[in-house]
Order: C-alpha cells, then sequence, then structure tokens
C-alpha cells in the first residue's frame, strides 16, 4: 500500500509521462503535484516506487517512467476519467446506426480509431446458425440469378447462380415463395434432406434453380466468418514508443493480419463486466508487450455477442479511451437492438 503522499508523486508521474513521453524528474514532480517537497524528499519517494517496481529508471536519463505495474495501479487506483464531450457522443451516435452487423462493426471500429488514433477492433456477433430466414432470387442476366439470403440473425449474404437456362420473374418468385413459406427457419442441410419429394410440387425445369440454390446458400452460411474488424493499424506507426523498434512493429502487424491471438484476447474481455483493460504483458500476447488493449462488451437481447477494443501504446490517455470504448459498446447494443 502506498502512502497518499507516494500516490499522488505516481500519479503525476504517470499522467506527465503521457503528456510529455518523456522521462519525469523531481523538479517536474515538485511543480505540477502541488506539495511542498524538497528534492530530496522526492528523490526518496521516487527510491521506494522503484524498489516496489511502480517505476523505473531508463539508464539514459535520471528521470523516471511508469513500468505496466505502475500503469496499473494508476488505472485501478488513481485513474480520474473525463466524460466525453457532447459533440463526441453526438458523432458516435449518428454513425452508429442499425444496419447490419457487419457495417455496423466497421463503423464502430473506424470511429474508435479516428477518436483515439489508435487502433479500433471489433469482434462480430458469431452466427448461431447456418439458419435462413429469408431468401430472393433476382435476375442479372439471362443465365445468371443473384440469390439473396437473409440470415436467422439478419445478416445478408448475397451468391450468384449459373443456370443452365433462364426464369421468367414469376418463376423466381415462385420459387422464392416456395423456400420461404416452406423452410424458412431451417439450414440448408434440413431443407436438402426434405425438399426431394417436395420438388414435384413444382414444375419439373424448377429443379435446377432449387438445387442450385440449395448449393450455394450452404456454401454461403458455412464459409468462415471473419469475425474481427480492424482500423486505423496504421495510425501506431505514428506512435514513437512503438514504431522506433520496427521488429516489434512487424510482429504487432502479424497479429492484427492473422486476428487468431486477438480474437482470443477479446472472447476472454467477454466474461467481463463493462471496461477491461490489459496493459502490457497481462495480454498474453509477445508482441502486445509494449502496448494497452482497452475493451468492452456489448450485447443483443441482454446476450454479450462482441466485444469492441482499443490496441494501443501502454503511454496512453487512459482517462480518455476509456469512456470512448465504454460507450462505442453501449450504443453499439442500442444499434443491434433495432435489427
Amino acid at each position: 500500500m502506498l502512502n497518499s503522499r507516494a500516490q499522488l508523486l505516481l500519479k503525476t508521474l504517470v499522467e506527465r509521462y503521457i503528456n510529455e513521453g518523456q522521462p519525469i524528474g523531481s523538479r517536474t514532480l515538485s511543480k505540477f503535484s502541488g506539495l511542498d517537497l524538497s528534492p530530496a524528499s522526492i528523490r526518496n519517494v521516487m527510491a521506494d516506487l522503484e524498489e516496489s517496481g511502480l517505476i523505473i529508471s531508463p539508464h539514459t536519463s535520471s528521470g523516471r517512467i511508469p513500468t505496466s505495474r505502475g500503469y496499473r495501479f494508476f488505472v485501478d487506483t488513481l485513474l480520474t476519467i473525463k466524460p466525453l464531450g457532447a459533440g463526441e457522443i453526438h458523432q458516435l451516435e449518428n454513425k452508429l446506426h442499425p444496419d447490419d452487423p457487419q457495417r455496423l462493426a466497421a463503423s464502430a471500429s473506424q470511429l474508435l480509431s479516428q477518436l483515439t488514433q489508435f487502433a479500433g477492433v471489433v469482434m462480430t456477433p458469431k452466427r448461431r446458425s447456418a439458419a435462413f430466414r429469408q431468401l430472393e432470387f433476382l435476375t442479372l442476366s439471362e443465365k445468371r440469378i443473384l440469390l439473396i439470403i437473409v440470415t436467422a440473425e439478419g445478416e445478408v449474404q448475397n451468391r450468384i447462380i449459373c443456370t443452365d437456362k433462364s426464369y421468367s420473374s414469376s418463376e423466381l418468385t415462385q420459387a422464392a415463395n416456395f423456400f420461404n413459406q416452406n423452410y424458412s427457419g431451417l439450414t440448408f442441410t434440413e431443407v436438402r434432406a426434405k425438399i426431394q419429394t417436395e420438388l414435384k410440387q413444382l414444375h419439373h425445369n424448377m429443379t435446377h434453380l432449387m438445387n442450385a440454390a440449395l448449393e450455394a446458400g450452404s456454401e454461403a452460411l458455412s464459409e468462415t466468418q471473419d469475425n474481427c474488424v480492424i482500423s486505423g493499424e496504421r495510425n501506431l506507426l505514428n506512435v514513437h514508443d512503438l514504431s522506433s523498434d520496427m521488429a516489434s512493429v512487424r510482429k504487432l502487424f502479424d497479429v492484427f493480419e492473422q486476428k487468431t491471438a486477438l480474437l482470443q484476447l477479446l472472447d476472454r474481455s467477454q466474461q467481463a463486466n463493462g471496461v477491461q483493460i490489459f496493459i502490457g504483458g497481462e495480454s498474453g500476447l509477445t508482441p502486445l508487450d509494449e502496448c494497452s488493449v482497452v475493451t468492452a462488451p456489448y450485447e443483443v437481447d441482454g446476450k454479450i455477442v462482441g466485444t469492441v477494443g482499443v490496441v494501443g501504446p501502454t503511454r496512453m490517455a487512459y482517462e480518455r479511451v476509456i469512456p470512448i470504448v465504454d460507450i462505442t459498446a453501449k450504443l453499439l447494443t442500442s444499434a443491434l437492438s433495432f435489427q
């Protein structure tokens, strides 16, 4: 436990380091902390904080910088959150209109990146089933038909079907009505098991179209879904704390490109209530050792279905990033409730 004097000096050091990006010396701490202490007294407190593993003195300077442990103590105990301004909240609300989940996720990711100038990430809802709610056929050309599938979750998938003959608009409407009236809510595998005998209800020349729709629909809904949308990775190249080591930057971008490890981290964060912060090595991902990840879960129908977050340097303005992530998650929950 730190006494109030040590806490205030640590708080001042972290805040000044986040703001200035340079090791903080006793003179700066004396000026900004408001404490009436001699430089010697401040140095003694700094020595105690360093011994506790909360700060460290880089070999190139007599000043100190926070360690990951110091950031953790600061975030958990000393941080004062700054509420977002009405203009920023209004900007978020205007950009997150109800739409299909993938486009909403992309919008949320871009907004997180724009507002923080770091990387915005959104883990999208996993498809709960391969069932469809509705499908339609639209003629593209004489023997090319667009199959439009609306999933049980409201996601829209499009596939092009090439046929050996042309179909009239009324025939396409008849085929769509047949699917929607008889099989809505089923998977295409379940439909395939039922449809062979029931196709006799339709004219023989519709058989090819129906089978083609089954093949295309099954393929569309069984494909691997891109469950993570990332925006603004290049912003991190402008962060000196990260870009000064290009080998580490390349490893970081590998995490963004492959996504699997990042998805696992976002999946872990769904277990938390509200905002969760992974500082440095807490993420368990070595390329993120110099980064912090701020996340918050969002819901659909009262159930957590995904996560929004920001990936940036450990030297980030947590008091600003945390409310941005928190409000984005709440607004995404609200937008998805209108799906």
